[in-house]
């Protein structure tokens, strides 16, 4: 019987140095995307994907992202002598219950297969979702919504990916796949990290979503540093994928690599212009500006 995924770690420890010197003193988790951190759309994501307990794995100077997630007594106690009922409402929403979010510390930059790792007690011996703060992805149904329902098929593992111009596969991690089934999905047979350009397997990208089976953390335990002298998640994959199945699932929806700067602006325009009360303002400011 496939154990059901209710469990998801969110590494959060980066230093956003790509935005100084507004990630200084703000978490680049804690930027805003119109009205809300980019840490909440992808809270949001994995909420709605049936995830009923999330951990946070931090470092030094991240506590604002567990106060964002907890009760704000003072502006609360405001808010409601204000009769300000619609705000208290969106903070009720937001906030998660009670013994439903960790924070776990990984001290040092080790990669982000440190990083995973760091959860590991927390999460136990069950399956888990990962989800990469850093990339927003906008779709009617959400990225692990889609992920959860191929595992609830296949089991095992699952990947998300997207396509990406052929002419960029050495940027990112691609995959090699097998014949695509019924669902959409397809077995995963191997991966690249940044192939030599005309090497590439595809030009499916893996984008920040994945599903894994506990028994990553044995492999992470005693993985050797890997590229750029850190714990690669991909290194760990790759071993798991001798004795245990890796499905893939094809994003149908927008991805925003919200670690870049024309990302973290595209994500701020794609979603002020889904915002009812913002377009109308925002369509002739960007004709007046482009």
């Amino acid at each position: 019987m496939t154990k059901a995924i209710k469990k998801a770690v969110l590494p959060v420890a980066g230093l956003g140095t790509r935005f100084l010197p507004a990630t200084k003193a703000v978490p680049k988790e804690m930027l805003t995307i119109v009205d809300a951190p980019v840490v909440q759309y992808v809270v949001d994501e994995a909420r709605a994907a049936g995830i009923e307990h999330i951990v946070f794995v931090t470092g030094r100077n991240k506590h604002v992202i567990e106060d964002h997630f907890d009760i704000a007594y003072e502006l609360e106690e405001t808010l409601r002598g204000r009769d300000k009922q619609e705000a208290i409402a969106l903070l009720d929403k937001i906030r998660p219950g009670a013994g439903t979010t960790s924070f776990t510390r990984q001290q040092a930059p080790l990669g982000l297969g440190h990083a995973i790792w760091c959860a590991r007690d927390i999460i136990g011996r069950d399956p888990f979702a990962i989800l990469l703060p850093d990339m927003l992805m906008k779709a009617q149904k959400g990225c692990l919504s889609q992920m959860v329902e191929a595992y609830n098929t296949h089991g095992g593992n699952v990947i998300s990916v997207q396509e990406v111009p052929e002419d960029q596969t050495h940027n990112y991690g691609i995959i090699e796949r097998g014949a695509i089934a019924a669902d959409g999905s397809f077995p995963i047979t191997g991966m690249v990290e940044k192939p030599a350009q005309g090497t590439a397997p595809s030009n499916l990208y893996i984008n920040g979503r994945y599903i894994l089976q506990p028994e990553i953390f044995d492999l992470l335990q005693t993985q050797a540093a890997g590229a750029g002298g850190e714990i690669q998640l991909t290194d760990a994959m790759l071993q798991l994928m001798q004795g245990q199945p890796f499905h893939g699932v094809e994003f149908k929806g927008q991805t925003f690599d919200c670690g870049s700067k024309a990302g973290f602006l595209a994500a701020n325009i794609a979603y002020a212009l889904e915002d009812e009360t913002l377009a109308g303002e925002i369509r002739p400011l960007l004709s007046q500006l482009v």
